[in-house]
């Protein structure tokens, strides 16, 4: 089966590969804005977790949190539960393992915080592959995410 065809002497790829060039449409996760309208009253991160353990959000927020402690193993495990928490979503809203996952989607924002806090965790324990790898992947995803949240 033939994928291209000939048009005035040259072959012209059908409209799937165009596709494949241009790479994978952005993915949005849905919007669940519990957790989010709990964190901006003020709500203890630990306990919006406990409400919403699927949030990336919360879990980011932990990991910040434990950060500026100076808690860098809890801010790393945080970050982790969080990032696989974001992980998730992303693949059930799509996602394939790559392509564009738009910090101005704001509820996007609690995957790529998780991913920016684990690869900051990371770093300050001296995992500089698992640094190298998530900032590699935050910036791949999110440039604007990469730049704001760095």
């Amino acid at each position: 089966m033939s994928r291209s065809r000939p048009v005035e002497g040259r072959l012209e790829a059908m409209a799937i590969y165009e596709n494949l060039l241009e790479g994978p449409p952005p993915t949005h996760l849905p919007d669940d804005p519990g957790p989010r309208e709990l964190l901006a009253a003020g709500a203890a991160p630990a306990e919006v977790a406990a409400e919403y353990p699927a949030s990336s959000l919360a879990w980011a927020q932990l990991a910040d949190d434990a950060f500026a402690n100076g808690q860098i193993v809890e801010s790393y495990a945080y970050a982790r539960t969080g990032y696989h928490r974001g992980l998730d979503a992303l693949r059930r809203s799509g996602w394939k393992g790559h392509g564009p996952v738009p910090f101005e989607h704001e509820p996007n924002r609690g995957f790529l915080r998780a991913l920016h806090a684990l690869a900051r965790a990371a770093k300050a324990i001296g995992e500089e592959e698992e640094y190298q790898r998530c900032s590699t992947f935050l910036r791949d995803s999110s440039p604007t995410a990469a730049d704001t949240l760095g």
